[in-house]
Order: structure tokens, then sequence, then C-alpha cells
């Protein structure tokens, strides 16, 4: 009796069938489509995982101040100016005091005045706005004159000392200024100067007399 190996090598025997389970193997086989020698699947990379989308969340809006709040933060920054201008008169050697200093300051950049215009611009009486530059004539900060074409009318101008005090008093304040602005930080000082700038627009960009002691 021949082995099963042997059987194996030798062709099959005229009339020899196929076992069932040969034939379904076969067809199994026979419907598979073939992969060509030269074809490689393609590695199965792993999808890279990308990092986890972090949403920033937006910043609050901003709280809108209310009047009071507003007010009083302008009347604090006021009550720093006044300061200010109080002490660059601090120490003059003419004595000059803030109501003075304001007409100083009216005649060094308005000109020379009648009485009754200077007293307007000033916001005062024509008396008050006399005693006041009685004052000053006599520290020879400020001259009065006749007008020509009407005696009767005083004009009132800086004299050069009178001059000299007020460039003084604007570069004693500039200079402290210039030191407090070194306490706000930078990045804040374009918010200060369009804060500034919207509140003298509000005041319908009015010279200082007209609400305090005298700045330029």
């Amino acid at each position: 009796m021949r082995s099963y190996a042997t059987r194996a090598r030798h062709p099959r025997e005229p009339g020899h069938h196929p076992r069932p389970v040969t034939r379904a193997r076969n067809a199994l086989i026979g419907n598979t489509l073939p992969v060509a020698p030269t074809e490689t699947a393609a590695p199965i990379r792993p999808r890279k995982r990308s990092a986890p989308e972090t949403s920033v969340p937006d910043a609050p809006p901003s709280e809108v101040p209310n009047d009071e709040e507003v007010i009083g933060a302008i009347i604090l920054a006021s009550r720093v100016m006044v300061a200010i201008a109080v002490r660059s008169l601090a120490g003059n050697p003419d004595d000059v005091t803030l109501p003075q200093y304001r007409t100083l300051v009216e005649l060094t950049f308005g000109g020379p005045r009648r009485l009754a215009d200077l007293a307007e611009a000033l916001g005062v009486s024509p008396s008050t706005a006399t005693r006041m530059c009685d004052r000053l004539v006599r520290k020879e900060l400020v001259s009065r004159t006749r007008d020509e074409l009407d005696r009767r009318e005083v004009k009132l101008a800086i004299t050069v000392l009178g001059h000299s005090v007020v460039t003084d008093v604007i570069e004693r304040r500039r200079a402290e200024v210039r030191d407090l602005l070194q306490a706000i930080p930078v990045p804040l000082r374009r918010q200060l100067v369009s804060s500034l700038t919207l509140l003298a627009t509000a005041a319908g960009e009015a010279p200082e007399l007209h609400w305090g002691p005298g700045w330029y």
C-alpha cells in the first residue's frame, strides 16, 4: 500500500473525482481576487493626534462707570493739578497770587487789553480787575497806558518782568507734571491723552483761565 506522500507525487488517475470538500475550497479560492506580485499594501500609519483646541474665553465687557465715579475721578485729578499750580507759585520773588497769575497769563497770550475786556476775560467785575491790576502795576509786572484815540480808555500790557514770571511758572509746572508722568505706565499713556483730550473737548476747549488758576 502506497503512502499518502507517494500518491501526492503521481498524477491523478482517470475517473478520479475530487472530494466535495476539495471543490468547496477551490471555489473559495477562485472567488478571491489575486494580488499582483508587484503590488504591496501601503502601511497604515497611525493618525497623528492633534492637541485639543483650547478656546480662550472672551474677556468680560468692561463695566461702564456711573456719573458719580466719573465726576469723582475728574475732581480728584483737578485737585492734583491745583496742588501743582499752587506749588509752582510758591516762593516766587514777586509774591504773585493765583488770581494775579491768571491776569498775567491773559495779558501774555491775549495781548494788551482794555480794563473792561480784561475783566470780562477773567470773569470778574471791572472794580475787581482794577484793584488787581493796581497791585501788578506796583510790582512792575503790568504796564498801564492811555489810549491815544480815547484818553479815557486805559490799556494794560504785560511787562518784560511779568512775562518772565509767567515763563518761570510754566517751566516749574511742566517739570512737576513730567515727574508725575514717570509713575504712569507707558502702555496707558495713550489712553490718558485720549481721556484728557476728550475732557477738554467736552469743555469746549475753553482756556484754563475760565475754570482754574491758569495752565499753559
